[in-house]
C-alpha cells in the first residue's frame, strides 16, 4: 500500500515514514500542498495523510485538489482541535481527522478502516453488512435480527444507516447527512440527527447507551464501526 504524508514537520515526517516502513509500507513524503499534489498525481496514493497547516496552502484547499480525481482515502493529521477546522476539512472531502499528539496504534486503525471503506461501494459486492447479530441486507433494504425477522426502520432511520454503512470507518459530517437526507434548508438542524441515530440504536444496538457500532463524534458527525 502507497501512503503519502503531507507535512511540513520533518520530525513527524520523519517518525510516520519510519513506522510505515517498518509495516512495509510505500511511503511518499511532501512538505507543501503543491509538492503533495505533485506527487499524488505522480505516485497515486492508496491513503493520504494530511497536515492542515501546511506554509503554502490551507489543508482544505488540498484536499479539494486531490478529490477532483482521486478517491483514495484522506486522514488529516493536525494540531488545530477547533471543530470548524475538522468539520470544513471533512466537508471538503477528508475521511477522518487524527488530532496531533496521536499513537500509532491509533492511526493504523484509521488507516485500515478508511482503507477497506475504499475497496468497493459496498452494495454491490458485500451487500449485506452485519451490525452486533443484525444484518442490515443493502440490496433488499432489509435489517433483520439473529432470527431472521425483519426490524422494521422507518424511510429516515434506513436513509441514515444505509449512508453510514455503505462507508465504514468514515466520517460523515451532519451537514452532509442533513442536506443529504432532508436537504439543504434543515442542515443546521442537529436535533433530528440526535432523535433519528437515537430511534436506529435502540433497534440495532446491544446496549444503545454504549453504542459499538453507530458511533457519534461529537460537533463533527457520525461513523460506523464494523
Amino acid at each position: 500500500m502507497r501512503v503519502l504524508v503531507v507535512d511540513d514537520e520533518p520530525q513527524i515526517v520523519r517518525a510516520l515514514a519510519i513506522n510505515l516502513r517498518a509495516r512495509r509500507y510505500e511511503v511518499h513524503t511532501a512538505a507543501t500542498g503543491a509538492e503533495a499534489l505533485v506527487l499524488a498525481a505522480r505516485h497515486p496514493p492508496d491513503v493520504v495523510l494530511l497536515d492542515l497547516g501546511l506554509p503554502d496552502m490551507d489543508g482544505a484547499e488540498v484536499i479539494e485538489g486531490l478529490r477532483g480525481w482521486m478517491n483514495a482515502p484522506i486522514i488529516v493529521l493536525s494540531g488545530r482541535t477547533g471543530g470548524a477546522d475538522k468539520v470544513a476539512a471533512l466537508d471538503a472531502g477528508a475521511d477522518d481527522y487524527v488530532t496531533k499528539p496521536f499513537g500509532m496504534d491509533e492511526l493504523m486503525a484509521r488507516m485500515r478502516a478508511v482503507s477497506r471503506r475504499a475497496l468497493p461501494e459496498t452494495g454491490a459486492e458485500q451487500p449485506v453488512v452485519r451490525i452486533g447479530d443484525r444484518r442490515v441486507d443493502l440490496a433488499a433494504h432489509q435489517v433483520l435480527d439473529q432470527a431472521g425477522e425483519e426490524i422494521r426502520l422507518t424511510k429516515t432511520e434506513w436513509e441514515l444507516l444505509e449512508r453510514l454503512v455503505r462507508h465504514p470507518g468514515k466520517l460523515i459530517t451532519q451537514r452532509q447527512l442533513l442536506t443529504e437526507v432532508w436537504g439543504p434548508a434543515y442542515a443546521d438542524e442537529s436535533g433530528y440527527l440526535r432523535f433519528h441515530f437515537g430511534q436506529l440504536r435502540r433497534k440495532l444496538e446491544a446496549d444503545p447507551a454504549r453504542p459499538q457500532h453507530l458511533i457519534t463524534e461529537p460537533g463533527l458527525g457520525y461513523r460506523f464501526a464494523e
